[in-house]
Parts: C-alpha cells; sequence; structure tokens
C-alpha cells in the first residue's frame, strides 16, 4: 500500500476522474492514469483497471436499456483478441516508457475528441476501435477514446450505458490476461479495493452535476484538464 501522501493524490485523481465519467461516459482512465503512472507508477495498469471495472456497475444499474447492443458485438470482436497484445505490451517495455506511452495515448485521444469529427457507425470502423481500445486499455488503462469517438454524435445515455458493457467486459478480460502474464499485482488489487469506496460517493456527485453542466463545454475543460496531466507526465518520465 502506498503511505498516506500519496494515497490522497489518488484518492484525488479517483475522485475526479469518477465524476467526470460519470457525467460523460469516460473519464476515470484519463484523469487518474498520469496522476497514478507519476506518484505510483508500480500501479500500473492494474489497479487503474479494478476501478474501470467496478464504476460502469453503476451506470449500467440506471441506463441497461440503453445500451446498443448491434455496435457493442463489432467493438468486442475487435477489443477481446488485441488484449493479448497489450498484455504483452505491459511485460516488455520499462516503467518511464509506459509513463510516455500512457501521456502520448492521452494527449491523441484529446486531440481526436477536439477535432470531434464524425466516424461512420458500421462493422469496420467498430471493430477497428474495439482492436485499437484493446491494446490501450490493457496496457495503458485507457481503453475508452476509441470507442468514445465513435459514439459521440449519441445521445449521453446510450453512450454511457454501451460503454459501461464495454468497459465491464473488455476490462475484465484485460485483468485476466494481466494476471496471466505475472503483471497483476497484490500491491494493484489492495490498492484499488481501499480506493473503491470513492466510486460511491463521486457517482452520487455526478449525477448531480451531469443535469446542471453543458455536456460540450465539461468535455472540453476535461480534455484541457489531460492534456496537461499527459504533458506533465511525458516530460517527467522523459526526464527521468
Amino acid at each position: 500500500m502506498p503511505p498516506v501522501d500519496i494515497m490522497v493524490v489518488l484518492a484525488v485523481a479517483v475522485f475526479a476522474g469518477t465524476v467526470i465519467q460519470g457525467c460523460v461516459g469516460l473519464g476515470l482512465g484519463l484523469v487518474a492514469a498520469p496522476v497514478i503512472a507519476l506518484v505510483a507508477p508500480e500501479l500500473m495498469p492494474g489497479g487503474l483497471l479494478w476501478l474501470t471495472l467496478v464504476l460502469p456497475l453503476f451506470t449500467l444499474a440506471r441506463e441497461w436499456a440503453e445500451v446498443d447492443w448491434w455496435g457493442l458485438r463489432w467493438a468486442l470482436l475487435g477489443r477481446l483478441p488485441a488484449t493479448a497484445v497489450g498484455a504483452w505490451v505491459v511485460t516488455v517495455i520499462s516503467a518511464r516508457a509506459l509513463g510516455v506511452a500512457i501521456g502520448v495515448v492521452i494527449l491523441l485521444a484529446v486531440a481526436l475528441t477536439l477535432r470531434t469529427f464524425r466516424l461512420p457507425m458500421r462493422p469496420s470502423v467498430l471493430v477497428t476501435a474495439g482492436v485499437l481500445s484493446g491494446i490501450t486499455g490493457t496496457a495503458t488503462s485507457i481503453g475508452g477514446p476509441p470507442l468514445a469517438l465513435v459514439y459521440q454524435r449519441e445521445l449521453g445515455p446510450r453512450v454511457r450505458a454501451t460503454l459501461g458493457v464495454y468497459f465491464v467486459v473488455g476490462v475484465a478480460v484485460s485483468l485476466i490476461a494481466l494476471a496471466v502474464v505475472g503483471e497483476l499485482t497484490m500491491a494493484q488489487t489492495t490498492t484499488a479495493l481501499s480506493l473503491a469506496p470513492l466510486l460511491v460517493a463521486a457517482f452520487a456527485v455526478a449525477l448531480v452535476v451531469r443535469r446542471r453542466i453543458d455536456g460540450p463545454l465539461l468535455r472540453v475543460v476535461v480534455m484541457v484538464v489531460c492534456a496537461l496531466s499527459a504533458t506533465t507526465l511525458i516530460i517527467r518520465s522523459l526526464a527521468g
């Protein structure tokens, strides 16, 4: 378990990321990953993946009926086999290189999200998004942006519910893959368990916030924060 001061930093990052994901459908990984990689890199990616497995269950309890099962099956068709590639990546690169990789993935996600171009909702696009998500999600714990880009023009409940099922299934497979290759540690699991109660409180806050804050404006603010975090992470990783 990390020291108390580190746990406080982790708690703030997880709380903020959970509120954001509760509002827009993703955000826990984007916000928390660079912070965790900076202050406690030994917890990546397994520690954050445990939390991203649990959080979507809260959304699904409220918006299960909004899931797009047609699109989901194509996305999972791409994600599940690509998970093995992500697990392999974790075994062959250093913590420093992983920090740079996380930062680059976040910056790419920010750039694509701010551009907000329309991707066609067809099987080939969904499978491709699933493949990219499987690799980045397993290696860096950030797997939401590729699929979120495909669904960005859909209504909020549909986006949140579809991403929710996708995260639960995909992250579960990623955790199994990391365990198989020996990259899922007890420290990652116990730290995630200690932070899990924050998900409940933060999600309750998100239910209030998302009724009062304009979605597009919130997304821009989130992306700015993520970009600054990712840039700091890359600089620190390269300097180390």
